[in-house]
């Protein structure tokens, strides 16, 4: 009689990934920065400068009234001077010698003369000059070059370590399978078309 069931097993199956550890070194970088700062040329001139003070020469054509009234002072005190001078000089004449007409007419000489010479008119303006001072010129030129900076930024080299790794896969799965090889049942048996009866003896 022929087995009427196969019986199969099916093994699991197993994928193994590996993956090696490594060591990783990245190199270091530089980078440069380049800034410019602009110089330039400054000139600045100051002119000479003249200055002139005709205060004084002004006031001795057309005086101040404060200088007027000084000057007037001062010719004042003068002829009171010259007149006591002259008075006394007279005086001095008139004790040492008698009173007659030579002397008389010399005194009246003297007096015309003397307002002749003051009062001729005539006079040199002005009196007093101009002052003049002045400031020198400067001249100052700067110039300053174009500058350049440099600026470096450095990173330092860095070590990368990736561990090993092992990775497990199961693509199939472990299994029985169980399949029915024989022929069709018939129930009742007698239905079935090759049905042979079973002698049964006593």
């Amino acid at each position: 009689m022929k087995p009427l069931i196969e019986i199969t097993t099916v093994p699991i199956q197993i994928e193994m990934k590996t993956t090696n550890a490594k060591l990783e070194y990245a190199r270091a970088t530089a980078d440069l920065e380049i800034s410019r700062d602009t110089g330039g040329l400054e000139i600045k001139s100051k002119p000479i400068r003249v200055n002139i003070d005709t205060f004084e020469a002004r006031n001795s054509i057309t005086p101040t009234l404060a200088r007027q009234l000084q000057q007037d002072a001062q010719k004042g005190q003068q002829a009171a001077y010259q007149a006591t001078a002259t008075y006394a000089q007279q005086g001095q004449l008139l004790l040492k010698t008698q009173i007659g007409e030579e002397l008389v007419t010399k005194f009246a000489e003297d007096a015309m003369m003397k307002d002749v010479k003051t009062n001729v008119g005539i006079d040199f303006i002005p009196k007093e000059p101009a002052e003049i001072t002045w400031d020198a010129g400067e001249l100052n030129i700067r110039y300053e070059m174009d500058k350049l900076n440099f600026d470096w930024k450095i990173s330092q080299g860095d070590f990368k370590f990736t561990p090993g790794d092992i990775e497990f896969t199961v693509t199939q799965r472990p299994e029985v399978v169980i399949k029915y090889i024989g022929g069709p049942i018939y129930v009742p048996p007698s239905s079935d078309p090759n049905y042979e009866p079973v002698d049964v003896k006593a």
